[in-house]
C-alpha cells in the first residue's frame, strides 16, 4: 500500500471510543504506564487483525477471483463497494442519532484503569470496532488483490500504533500545558463522538472509491 494510503487508513482506525480511550488514559494518575499498556494492547490487536484478515482475503481468493486493484469489476472491488455501502449506513445512523448520542458508558470508567486494564482496552477498540474491522478487511484484500505479503502491512501497523500514541507523545513533549488541555480536548472528543465517527467513515469511503 502506498504512503497516499496508510496514512489515512491508520487515522480512521484511531477515530471515535479509540482516540477517546488514548485520551482518556493520559489524563490518569499512571498516564505513561497505563498508555503503554494500551499502546501494546493496539498493536497485538492491529497485527493480529490484519493477519487474520489477509488469511481470509487468501482463502476468499481460492475460492473466488478478486482481480487486481485496477479492475473495477473485480471481486475484490465488489467486496469493497459492500464495505462503502456499510460505512454509509452506518453515516446515515451516526447523523440521524446526533441529538440522543452519548459516549459508550464504559469510557467512563478508564480514569481508574491499570496497565493490565489498559492492555485489554487497546485490544477491544481494536478487535471488536466494526469500523476497523472493516478498514483491516479492505487492507487484507488490497495485499491479496496486489500479490503482496504480510510484511506490506508492517507500515499500515506501525502508524495506526503512532496515531494511537499521539495523546501520549504531546503529554511527554509539551508536560503542564497538554495535561491543562487534556481534560478539554476530552470533553469535546466525547461530545462529538457522532461526528468524529462521520468524518472517519467519510474518509475510508473516500480512499476506497479512489
Amino acid at each position: 500500500m502506498d504512503g497516499l494510503q496508510i496514512l489515512p487508513l491508520a487515522i480512521t482506525m484511531m477515530v471515535g471510543p479509540q482516540i477517546m480511550s488514548a485520551v482518556i488514559f493520559v489524563t490518569t494518575p499512571s498516564a505513561v504506564r497505563v498508555s503503554l499498556g494500551f499502546l501494546g494492547g493496539v498493536a497485538v490487536a492491529t497485527a493480529a487483525g490484519v493477519a487474520i484478515a489477509l488469511g481470509l482475503a487468501a482463502a476468499l481468493g481460492s475460492a473466488v477471483d478478486l482481480g487486481g486493484t485496477d479492475d473495477k469489476g473485480s471481486g475484490g472491488k465488489i467486496i469493497q463497494y459492500v464495505l462503502v455501502g456499510l460505512l454509509a449506513a452506518s453515516m446515515a445512523k451516526n447523523w440521524f442519532g446526533r441529538a440522543t448520542a452519548e459516549p459508550p458508558k464504559w469510557l467512563g470508567t478508564l480514569m481508574t484503569a491499570d496497565p493490565r486494564r489498559a492492555v485489554k482496552v487497546g485490544l477491544l477498540v481494536i478487535l471488536l470496532m466494526p469500523s476497523d474491522i472493516v478498514i483491516m478487511l479492505t487492507v487484507g484484500v488490497h495485499l491479496e488483490q496486489s500479490d503482496s505479503g504480510y510484511a506490506h502491512a508492517l507500515p499500515f501497523i506501525a502508524l495506526t500504533v503512532l496515531v494511537a500514541a499521539i495523546p501520549l507523545l504531546a503529554r511527554l513533549l509539551f508536560h503542564r500545558r497538554a495535561e491543562a488541555a487534556a481534560p478539554a480536548v476530552r470533553e469535546w472528543v466525547s461530545t462529538h463522538g457522532w461526528l468524529v465517527n462521520i468524518i472517519a467513515c467519510a474518509i475510508f469511503i473516500v480512499l476506497i472509491l479512489a
